[in-house]
């Protein structure tokens, strides 16, 4: 298995350009949330010892295992990922409660936004969507953005570097 650099440096092998980052910093997070509020449907009410009542729905079990590959990736990383995606799966669950026409109606109009922006963002990178190569970019993408903007804040500077020896510079 790829390590956390190795994933990270080749999807930034197709963003490099910082306007397309900047729209991936919308886009991603836009098509990450349709998909939870797609995936919360069917739900179904659940009694947890201790937890009490809980709304269990495929978004859950996604929610689950790509959080345990973002941590098993890097734990920092992987633990706010999760506390970043909960929350999307949390405020899916209204959505879901929409009749059939509206949920879709929603989750599909949030889902075609962010791929717009997504395209708007390789059209200035001149190069094609990283999972056209390799299908793992649709489970990377989120985590480059939560690298990128902790690198904004000064935060993982050595990931950062080594990143950009791989990949190469950001072009301003």
């Amino acid at each position: 298995m790829k390590n956390l650099e190795q994933h990270l440096s080749e999807y930034a092998k197709y963003h490099r350009d910082q306007r397309n980052i900047y729209t991936h910093y919308v886009g991603i997070p836009l098509i990450v949330f349709s998909v939870f509020c797609l995936l919360s449907k069917p739900a179904f009410l659940v009694s947890v010892p201790i937890l009490g009542d809980m709304t269990i729905s495929p978004a859950l079990f996604v929610w689950a295992i790509g959080n345990a590959f973002y941590i098993k990736l890097d734990v920092k990383l992987g633990i706010v990922m999760t506390l970043i995606t909960g929350a999307m799966v949390y405020f899916a669950q209204p959505i879901a409660q929409y009749d059939v026409g509206g949920w879709l109606a929603v989750s599909l109009g949030i889902f075609v936004g962010g791929w717009i922006l997504q395209f708007i963002g390789h059209h200035f990178e001149g190069k094609k969507p990283a999972f056209v190569d390799d299908i793992m970019g649709l489970a990377i993408g989120p985590l480059f953005v939560l690298a990128e903007l902790s690198f904004e804040l000064g935060l993982r500077s050595a990931l950062k570097d080594e990143i950009e020896r791989r990949s190469g510079p950001i072009k301003q």
